[in-house]
């Protein structure tokens, strides 16, 4: 019992400091961004461009000294066409195939002190990237479904609105190796791309204090 109580007042303690500077924060956010994938042949042989607009949102905790940790998922969907490799070479085939990538990315970062009113801040961390690769008729050994471990670093700025509310803009470099294989048959095959991963430009609402 002594114990518990020890515990319970070292985390009041932690969780009510007398700077308001320091205070726990916890903030929703909203993004909106483009994508712009490493695999950049792979993806343009299946979807024209290897680039699409993305949509996701999160939760942001606010830590002690400038530092967060952030929660976030995003979705980039595409339909273009399946495609056939043979002897190296990429055909494509008139039957429609959509390709969806879904992160859920863990983040901690920092904020940089700042005597204006933009507030600087950069961070990095780890995701999990399902990728989807699906037609209207296909059946399921013909559609791909994996999810790959990757890591991420990214910086932006962020502006107070009011007192709830802030917009940001900020950029993300992203790698998720290993995540095509090496088959002949496959796109990825052909162009030698294995990486999931690539650049992304988004702007944030957000929503808290």
């Amino acid at each position: 019992m002594t114990r518990a109580w020890i515990v319970a007042a070292v985390l009041l303690a932690v969780a009510a400091p007398s700077d308001a500077q320091h205070q726990f924060s916890i903030r929703g956010f909203g993004d909106a961004g483009l994508t712009v994938f490493t695999a950049t042949q792979s993806f343009k042989a299946i979807l024209g461009k290897p680039s699409g607009p993305i949509f996701g949102g999160g939760v942001e905790v606010g830590l002690p000294k400038h530092l967060f940790f952030s929660v976030g998922g995003s979705r980039f969907r595409r339909t273009g066409h399946r495609v056939f490799v043979f002897n190296s070479q990429v055909f494509t085939l008139d039957v429609a195939d959509t390709v969806t990538v879904t992160p859920l990315e863990l983040t901690a970062g920092y904020r940089f002190r700042s005597s204006g009113f933009i507030i600087p801040y950069a961070g990095g961390g780890v995701g999990w990237h399902k990728y989807e690769e699906t037609s209207a008729h296909s059946t399921a050994a013909d559609d791909v479904k994996t999810t790959h471990t990757g890591y991420h670093v990214l910086a932006g700025a962020e502006v107070p609105v009011q007192r709830w509310l802030a917009a940001a803009v900020d950029a993300q470099w992203s790698s998720v190796p290993h995540a095509f294989g090496d088959a002949a048959t496959s796109v990825a095959g052909v162009y030698h791309e294995h990486n999931l991963g690539g650049f992304t430009l988004r702007a944030k609402i957000i929503v808290g204090r």
